[in-house]
């Protein structure tokens, strides 16, 4: 029943607007068309999952057909799905309800004995129910809301829970545990990508043919088994054995829950789960390093962990230049192959992933975080040699040190106006750090990170893609640019922060003086004023603070956006 190989069960937005239902396979054409603008039934939290899905499963298929090129035709993508289930003539792996449990369903393990059904007693009514995103407040996403559900809604929810899925206690001796491809509690599975194109089908060409190409790559270094489980859903688990990295194929679709789905007597689907006394993939002491072609993985003196995003970082500048950096990280299998750094074309950087921390056994979501980043010809040519990753990785890791000099410059002058015009440096290490903490102090703060975000990675190109003996001047030029709006900032903090007015001009003093003299002195950017003519003016444009720190604008954060 409802089987994606052979029933138009997937919404598709061509471009016009009105969706058209297709089949699995049917979707696959119009990939490979680009004749995909978007799937309408998809949530933001739940893209990753359904774009790893379509590009693992197609690689699968291709691999395991000996095929190094994806088909464009709909029945070639039926025969090569269908080569995959050949013990299945009734195609129960790629139905959305199967009512024998000891038969496979899409995206749902058999059990080994039909007694085994008694188990599964805790009902999901809804899709969002199932995929429901664990959230500080219920108003962020609300769940179990989407009563009238398709089967795609369905499908998108099963993909996310069960390739993306998180780990939740259920009871004293049952439990929902996380994918092997995160690194715990609040990991959550993240993409760091290049891609040609913001078009779907563009995108999901790109990565199967960047999967089949890294494939033997991943086979040595992370010892998995070229002919090893792939669909891990046609594999029996009653919750208790856990299948061992090396018996994976390096492209394997994981399931890490005990979920079936049913009709009732009137047509709508339900699901029944239970817990597991073990995780699927016994891979708890990897801290997810397990060969995931997109996730980075950051590396530490106590070992390797896969990345895990929080609120603090997300996707903004910082995060990304980290992970640009390979002295913090290792990139993902697939960001840059080998043919790609031989025949350069334009591309982008994409991140994105949902941003989660630990509450107890579980773990809260703070957000969905994408990026989108254009890089020109000139960046990925040099990218594509040896030296050009940590080229790039220390360029920006050497940016944001200034930065943060510099923002430490202007909040001691911001503390020094609040402070009325003392001298803080003459004030304790205590009284100090009170005026610099002061809550006050952050909307301004926070502004010039807006500043930067806005152009830190066009800027970064310039001086990465600058020959060897104009990098300096580059940087110059974009420091006294950022300089500038932070001199600007401190002129509108004034207006704003809170000061009797017969200590105003004595704070406002004071607060230019330390700006001033930091700027210049041998702990701010003293080689800046040596020469005179490297100096620009930035007109400052007066805007009132905001009322509440805001994200950065690279980033962009919502779980329902």
């Amino acid at each position: 029943m409802l089987n994606i190989l052979t029933e138009p069960m997937i919404r598709v937005d061509q471009g016009g607007g009105a969706a058209v239902w297709v089949s699995l396979p049917e979707t696959y054409a119009l990939l490979m068309a680009d004749q995909v603008a978007a799937f309408p039934a998809l949530r933001p939290h739940q893209r990753h999952a359904w774009h790893a899905f379509l590009c693992q499963l197609g690689a699968i298929a291709l691999h395991r057909a000996g095929e190094s090129a994806p088909p464009g035709d709909t029945e070639d993508w039926r025969a090569l799905l269908w080569g995959l289930t050949a013990d299945w003539p009734e195609d129960e792996p790629w139905q959305l309800v199967v009512a024998d449990i000891t038969q496979p369903a899409l995206l749902q393990p058999p059990a080994s004995s039909a007694a085994k059904a008694a188990e599964f007693k805790n009902r999901v009514a809804t899709p969002d129910e199932l995929d429901m995103l664990v959230t500080s407040k219920n108003h962020d996403l609300k769940g179990a809301v989407v009563s009238a559900a398709n089967a795609d809604d369905w499908l998108f929810a099963l993909v996310t829970l069960q390739t993306m899925g998180g780990y939740s206690a259920a009871g004293k001796n049952s439990q929902y545990h996380t994918i092997s491809r995160v690194s715990g509690t609040a990991g959550s599975r993240i993409a760091f990508s290049l891609t040609p194109s913001e078009r779907l089908g563009i995108h999901i060409k790109r990565d199967i043919a960047a999967l089949l190409e890294v494939c033997q790559d991943l086979i040595e270094k992370y010892d998995f088994a070229p002919d090893g489980v792939d669909l891990m859903w046609r594999v029996p688990w009653d919750g208790e054995k856990a299948i061992q990295l090396d018996e994976l194929n390096p492209f394997y679709i994981e399931v890490c829950r005990r979920i079936r789905l049913y009709r009732d007597e009137n047509g709508r689907v339900f699901g029944k789960r239970v817990g597991s006394k073990a995780r699927r993939v016994k891979a708890e002491d990897l801290k997810g390093v397990v060969g995931d072609p997109w996730h980075p993985i950051r590396r530490g003196s106590k070992g390797d962990i896969a990345l895990r995003l929080t609120y603090r970082d997300a996707f903004g500048y910082r995060q990304i230049a980290r992970c640009l950096n390979p002295a913090e990280y290792e990139l993902p299998p697939i960001f840059l192959t080998e043919s790609e750094r031989r025949t350069p074309e334009p591309m982008f950087l994409l991140a994105k992933g949902v941003v989660s921390y630990p509450v107890g056994p579980k773990a809260e979501t703070q957000g969905y975080a994408e990026s989108f980043i254009p890089l020109n010809l000139s960046t990925l040519r040099i990218l594509g040699r040896p030296a050009g990753v940590p080229g790039i990785g220390e360029i920006a890791k050497s940016r944001i040190e200034a930065i943060d000099r510099l923002k430490g410059i202007l909040q001691d002058a911001l503390a020094s106006f609040i402070a009325q015009g003392k001298d803080i440096y003459q004030l304790n290490s205590l009284e100090r750090r009170k005026l610099r903490d002061r809550r006050e102090l952050e909307p301004w703060l926070k502004r010039i990170e807006e500043l930067v975000e806005k152009s830190f990675f066009d800027d970064l190109q310039t001086e990465f893609v600058a020959p060897e003996g104009e990098r300096e001047g580059v940087r110059n030029r974009w420091l006294n640019e950022v300089i500038g709006h932070a001199e600007c900032i401190l002129k509108d903090a004034a207006k704003g922060l809170p000061c009797p007015s017969i200590h105003y001009y004595k704070a406002l003093t004071q607060a230019n003086e330390v700006f001033r003299v930091r700027v210049r002195g041998r702990n701010g950017f003293p080689n800046l004023y040596q020469k005179p003519d490297t100096e620009e003016v930035v007109e400052c444009q007066t805007t009132n603070p905001p009322e509440t720190p805001s994200n950065p604008a690279g980033a962009q954060m919502s779980l329902f956006k």
